[in-house]
């Protein structure tokens, strides 16, 4: 089958998806061969090292599965690195046409940071369907999510045959879930803290939400193995939406989390809004208002601001250099939001119950917001797709690009919109669209190639520098100054450590 004719055919299926109802669509599991060794596999880069990874699995004989008689579950109960470890490996073993375990690196003191697919097609990608995840357990004391990842890892599995919503989901989607961003500090934090910083940071000592490059000021902290393993993944996978997940606060903070204004970075700033401030502020109230409590704004203690609806932007709470929402959201053009779960970061674990029967709804929602707005191809006047196709919707300066098989989305909300996309050798295109609630609009670019008269292909746009985020294109969203290090940033940055420890 050449590329134009698997596109065409692709665009069929496409085109299906977009007029159909999602709530009710119903599509057979995707045959998986259990031996994988002599599949070919596409898609994302990270698929030989699941097959890896899965291998080893199959031939370890560590925690002796026995899949068809060992009982399926889990407690409410807090894990450690090894019995999280053990639960992955059971899922997977059990489910093998829903799950895949892969690990994208290894923590300071050498434990993996897992990840596992749920999906109708965990080995491979879907063609023209999204990749989204949630990572959990960043400061290792917050712990409450990286229970609530496992329960949900379990739920979507098991309810997969008979809950309609979860098999649309898993159908139409490739979810990927990191537990634990922060395995050794969860080892050294303590059941039943609710405040503090034991376990927060790294076996380094480094916080690794502050460890990101940053597009409002330069973040000179030594990057961490922990965070250079999430940022070499999203580059090789290109995520639509995330949820971050933490604890000490009952909010969905959404970006930006920097502000170029503050000299002192003061508690209860002014807000930083994004390009998408109406998208990120939906998006939280998806979280928020599908939470069993969230929503109704209370402070976790007297002496704490509350939430409107349970959301806020993440300046406007306290501002931070090196979050990783901004990162993913300025670099990579995923969707990113910060969901405080839990007032208690530790709490004890008869607890956990009831925080599961608060997030359930809400954690599955979430994620089906990245059937929401634009998707389609980019191709040119032979069908073949175009890699790299940098795309922006007008008057919003923060773009995206095209994958391997041209494929983009967008989470946008019900209007008309103007779409840029821009290709090196190709003519720039403008294309109009509108985006209703019911399903997403699938819009498909045909990309002209243009030459000049010296032979040499037409290129729109100069790489931008090194320093740069690689997808911003157009002004800055705000004027944006860098202020240099001194004692003025010292201050700043002891102030926000305080922060820190008393919130997520």
């Amino acid at each position: 089958m050449t590329q134009s004719i698997w596109l065409l055919s692709i665009f069929g299926v496409m085109t299906s998806l977009a007029q159909s109802d999602f709530s009710g669509l119903d599509t057979e599991i995707s045959n998986i061969h259990p031996d994988l060794r002599n599949t070919e596999v596409v898609g994302n880069p990270d698929n030989a090292q699941i097959l890896a990874e899965q291998r080893n699995y199959q031939t370890a004989g560590t925690y002796n599965l026995d899949v068809q008689n060992d009982p399926y579950g889990i407690d409410f109960v807090y894990h450690d690195y090894e019995a999280m470890t053990k639960f992955l490996r059971a899922t997977t073993s059990k489910y093998p046409t829903l799950t895949a375990l892969y690990s994208i690196g290894k923590s300071v003191q050498g434990r993996d940071l897992w990840v596992m697919v749920i999906s109708a097609s965990p080995y491979e990608h879907m063609i023209g369907k999204p990749d989204v995840k949630y990572v959990a357990n960043m400061h290792g004391n917050e712990a409450v999510s990286r229970e609530l990842m496992l329960h949900l890892i379990q739920h979507l599995v098991t309810q997969y045959q008979s809950d309609p919503y979860v098999r649309w989901l898993l159908d139409n989607t490739r979810i990927h879930i990191l537990p634990s961003m922060n395995p050794d500090g969860f080892e050294v934090a303590k059941e039943g803290t609710c405040d503090g910083g034991q376990g927060r940071y790294n076996a380094r000592g480094f916080d690794l939400n502050r460890n990101f490059p940053d597009y409002f000021k330069q973040n000179n902290k030594r990057p961490q193995p922990e965070t250079e393993a999430v940022k070499e993944w999203i580059s090789k996978i290109q995520f639509v939406l995330s949820g971050s997940l933490h604890g000490g606060a009952l909010v969905a903070s959404y970006p930006f989390d920097n502000t170029p204004n503050s000299l002192f970075q003061n508690f209860a700033s002014s807000p930083s809004l994004t390009p998408d401030d109406d998208v990120f502020k939906h998006l939280a109230l998806t979280y928020s208002t599908n939470h069993e409590k969230m929503s109704r704004g209370v402070a976790c203690k007297s002496s704490q601001q509350g939430f409107n609806g349970g959301i806020t932007n993440g300046a406007e709470w306290y501002p931070l250099t090196g979050g990783m929402q901004d990162f993913n959201y300025v670099w990579h053009g995923c969707m990113e939001v910060t969901l405080e779960i839990s007032c208690c970061k530790y709490p004890p674990a008869q607890e956990l119950s009831k925080y599961w029967e608060d997030n359930k709804v809400s954690l599955i929602k979430f994620l089906a917001e990245a059937h929401r707005g634009i998707h389609g191809f980019v191709i040119d006047e032979n069908g073949n797709p175009i890699e790299k196709a940098s795309l922006k919707i007008k008057s919003r300066d923060v773009g995206f690009q095209s994958t391997k098989y041209g494929e983009f989305w967008r989470i946008l909300l019900p209007g008309v919109y103007k779409l840029e996309v821009y290709a090196d050798g190709y003519v720039p295109r403008e294309v109009d669209f509108m985006v209703t609630d019911q399903h997403p609009t699938l819009l498909n670019v045909t990309m002209l190639a243009a030459k000049r008269k010296d032979g040499h292909f037409y290129r729109p746009h100069p790489q931008p520098p090194h320093q740069v985020p690689p997808f911003h294109r157009g002004p800055p969203p705000q004027h944006i100054s860098r202020p240099q290090g001194g004692i003025f940033s010292s201050l700043s940055s002891g102030f926000n450590s305080l922060v820190s420890n008393l919130f997520g």
